[in-house]
């Protein structure tokens, strides 16, 4: 498997994995990922400056990714961790960590000073990923992102 940065022949692929991914875990379709307009346009939506978006493939299949992004309706130093998704074949492995330490130092090199991520209380595994990177939890949530179903916030100071 490798990691590498989306392409557009990715998006659909994409789509699909953060909506299964969530229909897996229980999560409401609603104030999540689910229903993010620019969930089929993840290529676009992260090919700009201070902004990448990284899938894990497996031969030519898609099984997973992340990005990071300034968060919207915040302090320009803030982006945010966004849509980390894997299939199950993919976790456990060790990639999770290895992208969002890839989104982290593209982060500092964009400019930014501070990462937030928003998460839903029930995704353990992936608190503990964060917490092992050094993020920490928030008492109230920040920018606009539109994930009211996510009642875990969480920062990490760059």
């Amino acid at each position: 498997m490798e990691i590498r940065k989306i392409l557009p022949a990715d998006n659909l692929q994409m789509a699909a994995i953060v909506r299964n991914v969530l229909m897996e875990m229980g999560a409401p379709t609603i104030g999540t990922a689910y229903a993010d307009p620019n969930l089929e346009t993840l290529h676009e939506t992260y090919n700009h400056a201070r902004a990448v978006y990284y899938v894990l493939v497996n031969g030519d299949t898609v099984v997973g990714g992340a990005g990071v992004s300034q968060l919207e309706n915040a302090e320009p130093t803030i982006c945010e961790f966004q849509k980390m998704y894997f299939l199950p074949e993919a976790r456990g492995l060790g990639f999770a960590r290895k992208i969002l330490d890839k989104c982290l130092q593209d982060a500092i090199s964009f400019g930014y000073k501070k990462c937030y991520i928003e998460t839903m209380p029930y995704m353990h595994d992936a608190q503990k990923l964060y917490k092992n990177a050094g993020f920490y939890n928030l008492d109230n949530p920040l920018g606009n992102t539109g994930h009211t179903s996510c009642e875990v916030w969480m920062m990490k100071d760059l």
